[in-house]
């Protein structure tokens, strides 16, 4: 497996949601160590760049993840406008806001911060690729616990978790990313009206 570790490492950070380390990978590829892990990643960042690819990887938070090039953010977000404009309720904006700030999460923990039954909510986050089960925790019953999805990123348009507002509570975090959709809502009502729609590299036919 060592000897094509460079496809390895993409499929490791083209199938990961959240920043991986170099130590992570390097337990994950047999007969692999930590110069050899480094050297793919470096040579996958260079093929990517030099052949004006549509994904770039990026250092973030002591790991590595795939994100979209700068050039190509457009047709992202284009990807995902149906669902921005569907507007999260307000449940839902708050359950998403305590298990993008405090996961992973389990859902009974989720719940017994909101007080209220969260299955319905639980479900249309769910299916609308916003939040994901990330493991199971080390408690009685091993339950599953929660995080956000790469699309949770792109939705509110964040480069990482790391870069959400500040919280000092649960109420100010779903405020701040109710603010933070409406504020990108319309921006993009008024680069359609006004004809600013962002250009976009020209794309072979």
């Amino acid at each position: 497996m060592a000897d094509n570790i460079t496809a390895v490492v993409e499929a490791l950070l083209f199938a990961a949601e959240q920043p991986v380390s170099v130590e992570q990978i390097r337990s994950l590829i047999p007969g692999s160590d930590t110069a050899m892990v480094k050297q793919a990643i470096e040579q996958l960042k260079q093929e990517y760049e030099a052949s004006a690819r549509g994904v770039r990887i990026d250092e973030v938070a002591g790991g590595f993840r795939m994100t979209t090039a700068s050039g190509f953010s457009g047709f992202v977000r284009k990807l995902y406008r149906q669902r921005r404009n569907d507007k999260l309720s307000r449940p839902a904006m708050e359950t998403l806001a305590i298990i993008a700030y405090k996961q992973p999460v389990t859902k009974q923990e989720v719940q017994s911060l909101r007080s209220v039954n969260i299955d319905g909510v639980m479900k249309s986050l769910q299916e609308r690729n916003l939040i994901r089960i990330t493991g199971k925790k080390n408690a009685p019953g091993r339950p599953f616990v929660f995080g956000t999805t790469r699309q949770f990123l792109e939705y509110f348009g964040l480069n990482s978790i790391e870069d959400m507002p500040k919280l000092d509570s649960i109420e100010v975090g779903a405020a701040a990313l109710a603010g933070m959709q409406q504020s990108i809502a319309a921006q993009e009502r008024e680069n359609k009206e006004g004809g600013n729609e962002p250009e976009q590299p020209a794309v072979a036919d």
